[in-house]
C-alpha cells in the first residue's frame, strides 16, 4: 500500500519495528530497472532517493523525472531527500511525479514546523532531516509535526562515505524525544549504514536504515538486504 493511502499518516511506526530502505544514489544506472526489481522482491521497505541541487551540497544528481520513472517500476513507497536550496519549492513537481515521503533539511527551510505542514497537506509523509554538525533542537523542536525524523551519519553530497563517530548519542537524544512525546514518528539513519554500522544505530534508537554502497555494491544486493535487516534483528 502506498504512504498516501487511506490509513492517513497515523499508526504507521507500530506495524513493523524496522525498515529497511535502499538508497538509489548507489545503484547501478545501466540497468536501474533490473536493481529496483531485485531489492523490491527481496523485501526492501521504501526506496530512498537522494535530489541534491549542487549548491546546498556539493553534488548534483536528479528530479522528479527519475521519481516518475520509478514509480513505473515499483509498488514500494518512494522515499525522497530533498538536499536542495528551498525544497519546498519542489513540493508539487515531487508529489506529481509519484513520492510518497518527502524528507527536506531543517537547515534548508525557514520553519521547519510549516515546511511538514505543507508536505503532509499535500498528501505526502513529511520528513525533517538534520545535518550531523547542526545543534539538534532545530529539528526536537518541530518532531510533532513530522513523521519521519531523519539522522545524518555523515555529511550529505556523497554516498560511500563511513559512520560518523559521534552518531549514536544524537541517533539517542531524538529517539528520547520521539519517545517522550509519543509521537508516530520513524527515526531513520543515513550515511555509512551497513551491517556492523546499523546494530549501532539500531541500539541508539533508530528504526529506518538507509544503505546505498552496502547494498547495491554488494555482488548480490537482495543478499545484501537481507543481510542488513537481519543485523538490526531484535535478539
Amino acid at each position: 500500500m502506498s504512504a498516501r493511502g487511506p490509513e492517513g499518516a497515523a499508526g504507521w511506526v507500530g506495524r513493523q519495528r524496522n525498515r529497511i530502505c535502499p538508497s538509489i544514489l548507489s545503484a547501478d544506472f545501466s540497468r536501474l530497472g533490473d536493481e529496483i526489481a531485485r531489492v523490491t522482491r527481496a523485501g526492501a521497505d521504501f526506496l530512498h532517493v537522494d535530489v541534491m541541487d549542487g549548491q546546498f551540497v556539493p553534488n548534483l544528481t536528479f528530479g522528479p523525472i527519475l521519481v516518475q520513472a520509478m514509480r513505473r517500476l515499483t509498488p514500494i513507497p518512494l522515499d525522497v531527500h530533498l538536499m536542495i536550496v528551498d525544497p519546498l519549492r519542489f513540493l508539487d513537481e515531487f508529489a506529481e511525479a509519484g513520492a510518497d515521503h518527502l524528507i527536506v533539511h531543517v537547515e534548508a527551510v525557514e520553519d521547519p514546523v510549516v515546511a511538514s505542514r505543507r508536505i503532509r497537506a499535500r498528501g505526502l509523509r513529511a520528513g525533517l532531516s538534520i545535518k550531523p554538525a547542526t545543534p539538534l533542537p532545530r529539528l526536537l523542536g518541530a518532531l510533532s509535526g513530522c513523521d519521519i525524523a531523519l539522522v545524518m551519519t555523515v555529511e550529505p553530497g556523497r554516498g560511500g562515505q563511513a559512520f560518523l563517530d559521534g552518531s549514536e548519542e544524537r541517533i539517542a537524544t531524538v529517539r528520547a524525544a520521539i519517545d517522550d512525546a509519543k509521537l508516530d514518528c520513524l527515526l531513520g539513519v543515513d550515511g555509512g549504514i551497513d551491517p556492523t554500522t546499523a546494530p549501532r544505530a539500531a541500539r541508539a534508537g533508530a528504526d529506518t536504515f538507509i544503505a546505498g554502497h552496502s547494498i547495491f555494491h554488494a555482488p548480490d544486493p537482495a543478499a545484501a538486504l537481507q543481510t542488513l535487516r537481519r543485523s538490526v534483528e531484535p535478539g
